[in-house]
């Protein structure tokens, strides 16, 4: 996988900017704050698999996901890799490097082709819009810590079928449409490999139980986007 720093392509058209809607839910920011924080900031673009940054680099800036997916990831000594989150069109990502000045604690790689921009004066913005910015990444970082706090404990507690469904789950609270009748299609394309890699546990067992629950009209996967049939049934999965 190679890395994002490559010459930067041309910039959107203003019309295609304007057009761009950002969901506060995904960015944590309010849309007036994120918009002014990325304006003019530089166009980076990813192809699929390519990393934007790595564990142990050094924080050069935050990026806003303008299109496409990244993926945020930790990889064990074995070479085991756990999916820490998705982020899709919205989604800031590589803040909290930028906030303490340490090492990046986690890698970040476009699922598919992506285009991000990127901040490097942080500090200058914060500054300036203080104590309205700092409010809302404070509760941006306690959200992301609270999601992963709760990974954790799925993977310490949960069953895997519990594991499986708390996936799909949170995979629809971020990028999930209502299509009626109780039916929520996760509008990403997430292959079975990473479910499994969110987690924690072989692709082969994801299948399975994925395969099982397809059967079961619990999930349904038309065009090859995840549809959860029946959320209450997949709730009552972590349950047991």
């Amino acid at each position: 996988m190679g890395e994002h720093r490559a010459t930067p392509p041309r910039a959107p058209s203003r019309r295609s900017a304007r057009k761009r809607k950002h969901p506060r839910r995904l960015s944590g920011l309010p849309a007036r704050l994120s918009n002014e924080l990325f304006a003019g900031a530089e166009l980076v673009r990813l192809s699929a698999r390519q990393v934007l940054y790595r564990a142990g680099d050094s924080a050069d800036g935050c990026y806003r996901v303008e299109d496409g997916l990244l993926k945020v990831t930790m990889v064990a000594n074995s070479g085991t890799e756990r999916i820490l989150a998705f982020h899709g069109p919205g989604a800031i990502v590589g803040e909290l490097a930028i906030i303490d000045g340490l090492p990046r604690s986690v890698s970040a790689v476009a699922v598919r082709g992506s285009a991000l921009s990127s901040r490097a004066a942080f500090e200058v913005f914060a500054e300036k819009h203080h104590p309205e910015f700092c409010q809302s990444l404070f509760r941006l970082l306690t959200k992301r810590v609270r999601e992963r706090d709760k990974m954790l404990a799925a993977t310490s507690f949960l069953m895997l079928k519990g594991r499986i469904a708390q996936a799909l789950l949170e995979l629809a609270d971020h990028f999930g449409q209502d299509v009626g009748r109780g039916r929520i299609v996760i509008r990403q394309r997430i292959k079975q490999r990473d479910i499994a890699a969110m987690a924690g546990t072989a692709r082969e067992t994801a299948t399975r139980i994925i395969n099982d629950w397809q059967r079961r009209k619990l999930v349904s996967r038309p065009s090859g986007y995840y549809c959860l049939e029946n959320k209450a049934l997949l709730e009552h999965q972590i349950k047991n």
